[in-house]
């Protein structure tokens, strides 16, 4: 670790921010009212407003978002003339699956080898103690040199775009020079990264319906159409012998150029089973920073306990498409209904809806901030060069306040490297990565007021 004086203070400020992640991650805040109370997320967000008070934040305010949920927003006044940076993160996660398949408790952050335990320790309950660490140390070291505006966001997880239309609606509250969102990762650990490019996404719910009901397997199955399997016909043909995404007239074969991550290391990072091989083409990177990849969330079927000799009259599946950079989300989307249309089978009826969308996005690493913020991991993690990198993975928000602010720079870190296993069963975070992003994130921004 670095001996410079802000890490010396980010060091002794570490058991205080365990406590508070551990305050932060015991909130269930997911934001699905159905499965979820709402007053978890809304505890959530009060304890994220009171945090911003408490560190001297002006304008501190819960925003109803139209989505129905809540983000938290404060600013920090800096120096008459000074710069002013936006630091992002989320407060709502991911469902924590099941529970039984934990080691500890998901929302009771446990330190188990030298790792930090807990629903959204890393992502991204953890990107909001890492601002208030950089803030804090810098307090204790001269003072904040820019103004600060944080927004703590508490539907991202969901993708129902809710803070992205209240910033259209209100195009002053989060303008700012440069913007630090704090929901990415280090390629590896103790590997300093900056994230600068994005997949998009899109997903769609897809129909299927064949009879008027449910029909005995033995007396009409052979002849009636299934539902179920008219709607896996469709699914499947959403890839190829290879595994690669085949959807009609989208594009699959672009490459990344950038930092590249090698086949053993992925497989031991996605914990892939001996002797199952990897889908897809091209190196692991094209694959997944550059190029388009259909998951499929979830089919509506009868569960195995339980099940009747039966043919299906109705089906249904959630699909996920990410979406390269170059891509338009919208337009992926309308690829992708339409191919599930003509790739069901027997004049099934199928009908599809979308249920959310973001854009991807691509950084403009030449700028200023980008150089101060190398000049910052340098001394974070000594002896090594920032990293680029993309991410799978899409931060909706960062498209729209690119939209919004185009002279701001754009920088994505965070606490989300592979260890971390975010949304999965068994999340966590390295309290190591979390000190040195907070030692990084306050250089940067000292370098930045001076640049």
């Amino acid at each position: 670790m670095s001996s410079h004086p802000v890490a010396g203070t980010v060091a002794s400020l570490m058991p205080r921010a365990k406590e508070e992640l551990a305050e932060l991650v015991a909130f269930r805040s997911v934001a699905d009212f159905d499965q979820f109370p709402r007053s978890e997320s809304e505890g959530a967000a009060r304890w994220i407003a009171d945090a911003l008070t408490a560190e001297g934040f002006q304008d501190v305010a819960l925003l109803d978002t139209p989505d129905g949920t809540q983000s938290v927003y404060g600013c920090l006044p800096g120096p008459a003339g000074a710069k002013t940076v936006l630091l992002y993160a989320h407060y709502d996660v991911q469902p924590p699956l099941d529970e039984a398949g934990w080691t500890t408790p998901p929302f009771e952050l446990t330190e188990r080898d030298g790792r930090w335990y807990g629903r959204g320790a890393a992502d991204c309950k953890g990107g909001v103690i890492m601002h208030l660490l950089a803030l804090r140390a810098l307090k204790a070291n001269g003072g904040v040199p820019v103004h600060v505006k944080v927004i703590a966001e508490g539907s991202e997880e969901m993708g129902t775009g809710g803070l992205e239309r209240y910033a259209e609606e209100h195009p002053e509250l989060l303008e700012a020079d440069t913007i630090v969102i704090g929901d990415a990762g280090n390629f590896r650990v103790g590997l300093p990264t900056v994230t600068s490019t994005l997949r998009g996404m899109t997903l769609v719910r897809v129909s299927v319906d064949t009879l008027a009901g449910n029909l005995h397997s033995g007396q009409f199955g052979g002849a009636a159409p299934d539902a179920l399997a008219a709607l896996i016909r469709a699914l499947d043909s959403l890839r190829a012998e290879d595994g690669s995404t085949t959807v009609d007239g989208l594009t699959a074969d672009t490459s990344w150029d950038g930092l590249q991550y090698d086949e053993e290391q992925f497989r031991r990072d996605a914990k892939v089973l001996d002797g199952v091989e990897l889908i897809g083409s091209g190196t692991v990177a094209d694959r997944i920073w550059a190029r388009p990849a259909v998951t499929v969330l979830g089919i509506d079927c009868p569960p195995v306990v339980g099940a009747t000799p039966s043919v299906q009259a109705s089906a249904r599946a959630l699909v996920s498409l990410r979406v390269p950079p170059g891509v338009d989300a919208a337009e992926a989307t309308k690829l992708l209904q339409a191919h599930l249309e003509a790739h069901t089978p027997w004049g099934a009826r199928v009908s599809t809806e979308q249920i959310g969308q973001g854009q991807a996005f691509r950084a403009d690493t030449s700028s200023p901030a980008y150089q101060a913020m190398a000049d910052a991991m340098a001394v974070a993690y000594p002896g090594q060069e920032m990293q680029y990198a993309g991410q799978g993975g899409s931060i909706p928000l960062c498209n729209t306040l690119a939209a919004l602010y185009p002279r701001a720079e754009i920088l994505l870190i965070g606490l989300s490297e592979p260890e971390a296993q975010i949304h999965a069963m068994n999340e966590s975070v390295s309290p190591e990565e979390l000190e040195r992003l907070s030692v990084a994130e306050a250089l940067f921004l000292r370098n930045y007021a001076a640049s």
